[in-house]
């Protein structure tokens, strides 16, 4: 597994525990939440500059990235998402919108595998129209 893909996954985990737990948004407490996490879980070193620049960005623009779902995920409402697929989305988002250096199919395909390992089967192909969309209307 690249560097990317575990820094993805390890993002995911933080971003459903923190959506769990219906954290605070704000910055000092995301930090904190993201020291807490790195001392108590093995996260890996070389992957945790990338989860910490997915988490901050997320939660960064998390109005605009929710907006951007909720505009292309017909008949279904963020809420109603299961916590996996809304993040995974959140990041893939992310990137598509905010990091220049990952293309739009890359952060696609990316969402996808790791669809395919922490969620169900369904997801897949709902979380593929999303981001198509998403990557269509952008």
């Amino acid at each position: 597994m690249g560097l990317r893909r575990k820094s993805r996954e390890i993002a995911l985990q933080f971003l459903f525990g923190h959506d769990f737990q219906q954290r605070a948004g704000d910055l000092e407490a995301i930090e904190a939440e993201l020291a807490e996490f790195g001392a108590n879980f093995d996260a890996g070193r070389k992957a945790l500059p990338y989860v910490r620049q997915l988490v901050r960005g997320i939660c960064g623009h998390l109005d605009d990235i929710n907006a951007l779902l909720a505009a292309h995920s017909h008949n279904w409402r963020l809420e109603r998402m299961s916590l996996v697929d809304r993040n995974i989305l959140r990041i893939a988002v992310f990137e598509m919108r905010y990091c220049d250096d990952v293309p739009a199919r890359v952060a696609i395909n990316e969402a996808l595998e790791i669809a395919k390992r922490y969620s169900i089967a369904d997801s897949v192909p709902f979380i593929n129209g999303i981001l198509d969309a998403v990557q269509e209307n952008s």
